[in-house]
Formats: structure tokens, sequence, C-alpha cells
């Protein structure tokens, strides 16, 4: 039985125009566009959670445009001028985010980004080595700079077990997820757009051209457009190349004298760190199974923690002594393919998803792209 009572029915999930489907990065930046486009309709967003259900709130905050051994990866199952497009998207999608919010409220530092390389794993530097004019010839095109964007730089991290030398980013830089999330609602409330938290959408149907959403405990909704922008979890609504990937994570307390600042990238980006204050976060180990971690259920593994610990302890923090504040885990959209889906599935029904990891670097610009598409049609 319906629980929501005619004065909610008839204030929150009447007469709606535009209805986004989640409250993430993509889903709030595209109903943000869609006010711009349409001033006077009635535009709802959607998201399961009380939060933020995917990533956005979840990530390590990393504003980079991926490592040296990611492009080179790309470069594999991409074309060049498909791989200057992806660094291109996602450098201008982070200085929109920046001009969008505003580097303090971000808490936004550009501190560089490092790449590092295990000792047993000569193979990968030698490659990137090799093929860094190219990966730099590609960077300095994608972002429109003279200066190289990787730079080969001796470790004085005191790691172990790495490389003596790792590859500098100058351009990568840190931010603070939750307060860029609550940045992006705080714009919403303002621009009168309905933001429904604990709304799970659990099926969207089309009845000659009307388009329905099933909301859990309420039931039909009738509305105009759909924007769907659940990413890991667009599955259920949509038949595209696109896959769920959980990513766990974990922080110290704080650590005295951390000698790590920035962020950092190891074994082909599968593992990440950063320093967050005198913390450190660590993240990654998706590859120990791949198939354990492509699910939508949130959750920590000893597996994927116990490497994660080890890492610490052997590498990145051998000779300090620290212990573990918190731990979680976020849910991204990947596929065989790293270019996001934004398209029209169905009519008046359109998609914004597949960011592969790189929700904050091109959550905003998709979201953008889904409101024009929106508009387009």
């Amino acid at each position: 039985m319906p629980s929501h009572s005619y004065w909610e029915k008839n204030t929150w999930f009447e007469g709606i125009d535009h209805a986004v489907i989640g409250g993430g990065i993509v889903g709030v930046n595209c109903a943000l566009q869609l006010r711009k486009r349409f001033p006077k309709a009635k535009i709802a967003l959607f998201e399961r959670g009380s939060l933020p259900n995917g990533a956005s709130t979840k990530n390590a905050g990393f504003a980079c445009f991926g490592s040296a051994s990611e492009i080179i990866a790309d470069l594999k199952t991409h074309t060049e001028e498909e791989v200057v497009g992806l660094i291109r998207q996602r450098w201008e999608g982070l200085q929109f985010l920046r001009k969008q919010v505003g580097d303090e409220i971000l808490q936004f530092q550009q501190l560089g980004g490092y790449e590092i390389f295990l000792e047993n794993d000569q193979r990968l530097w030698e490659e990137c080595v090799e093929k860094l004019e190219l990966v730099n010839r590609l960077a300095k095109n994608a972002i429109s700079t003279k200066n190289d964007v990787f730079l080969v730089k001796n470790d004085s991290f005191s790691f172990k077990n790495t490389h003596k030398q790792l590859l500098f980013d100058p351009f990568e830089g840190q931010l603070h997820p939750g307060a860029m999330m609550n940045a992006l609602y705080k714009k919403a409330v303002e621009n009168n757009i309905f933001v429904l938290n604990n709304a799970e959408i659990t099926k969207i149907s089309s009845r000659m051209g009307q388009n329905q959403l099933i909301l859990a405990d309420f039931g039909s909704i009738p509305v105009q457009t759909i924007s769907i922008a659940t990413n890991g979890f667009s599955k259920q609504f949509i038949s595209e190349d696109i896959k769920p990937a959980r990513a766990q994570v974990l922080i110290t307390k704080p650590i005295k004298n951390l000698h790590v600042k920035g962020t950092f990238h190891l074994d082909r980006g599968y593992y990440y760190f950063r320093n967050v204050g005198d913390r450190l976060l660590f993240g990654g180990g998706r590859e120990l199974d791949f198939n354990a971690e492509e699910t939508t259920e949130n959750g920590l593994t000893p597996l994927v923690q116990n490497k994660l610990e080890e890492l610490l302890h052997t590498t990145i923090l051998p000779e300090t002594t620290f212990s573990i504040d918190h731990r979680w885990s976020g849910i991204m959209g990947v596929g065989a393919h790293k270019k996001p889906i934004v398209k029209e599935v169905k009519p008046q029904i359109y998609c914004g998803v597949r960011l592969g990891g790189m929700g904050v670097a091109i959550g905003s610009s998709v979201g953008v792209q889904l409101a024009n598409l929106v508009e387009s049609k």
C-alpha cells in the first residue's frame, strides 16, 4: 500500500517534467543544467540512498586524468585520437567542476600526482619510459600545454620494494568529494530542484507514449523525460556495455610528520593513495578478484583489505607506525570502452553512464551532455 499522503503526492510526485535517476555528480549536474534550459519546468532528482549510493561521495578524491601506464593501456584498445579525446574530456571536466564549485569549497590542492612502480614489475617501468614521448605528445595536445605532462623523477618518499625513479604529473590535484557533493546539492535546492533521497526507483516504463517511474513505496509516477545517471547500477534499467565495479578504500588515523603529499598511482592504477591532511587514504585491489568486485553491493572483503594493509606495511609506510581509522567501498561503472555512454535509449528516456572510475573528472561534463541531449530532443 502507498505510504505517502495526498499532500506529498501533490507536492513532489505530480506534474514532473524532467526526472533524473541518480543523485551523484552526473545526476545533480544534469538537473542543474536542465534548470538552465527549462526555467519553469518541474525537475525531480531521485536518489535511492540517504546519500549518493554509488561512488560520488565514496571515491578517493583524485582530480586526475589518468596515469602514464593507464594511458598506455588505453592505447591498446583505443585509437590515439580517442585517447586524446578521453584525456581532454577529463581535463576540461575538472576545470568546469573547479569553476562551478570553487577551489576553496572543493578543498582543491594541486600537489601533483606520482606513479610509482614495484621492483618486480620492471617491464611496466620500461614500457612507460619507452612510450613516454608518445604519451606526453598526446597529453599535451589534450590539455593544451607546451610542457611535458609526465616527468621522470627520483623517488624521494622512502618507499620500499619500488623502482628508484617514478613519474611525476604536476597538473594532478586532489579534492574533498563530500564537500563537492554538498555544494552541488545546495545549488540544486537553490534552483528549485526537488531532491528526493531514500527514493528508490525500481522500474521505468512507457505506456501509450507516457513515461513512468515506479517508486518503491509509492507506485507509478508519470513524467515527461527520464535521465538515467546511476552509472554502475544502470543494468537495472538499460542494456548497455556497463558493469559495476566495487572499489574498497581505507584511511589511517593522523600520522605525525606524514611524508606522503600528493596523489599516487601504483600497479597500472589498480592501487592509489593520497594524503588527506596528515592521514593516508589507500584504495584498490579490485584485480585480486574481479568477479567478486563486479557487484552492486557495498562491502569489504578480507582479501582486498589485507592486501591494502600489507602494501602499507611493506611498501608505502614501511618505517611508520600507523593504525586504520575507517574503511568503506563505492560502486563504479566500467565497460570495454572508456568513453561514457550518453544516448537516448527510448523515446524521452536518456542515459549518462559508464564513467570508468573517472567520475570526479568527467561527472560534471557528462551531466551537461545528458542535459544537452534532453534539450535537443
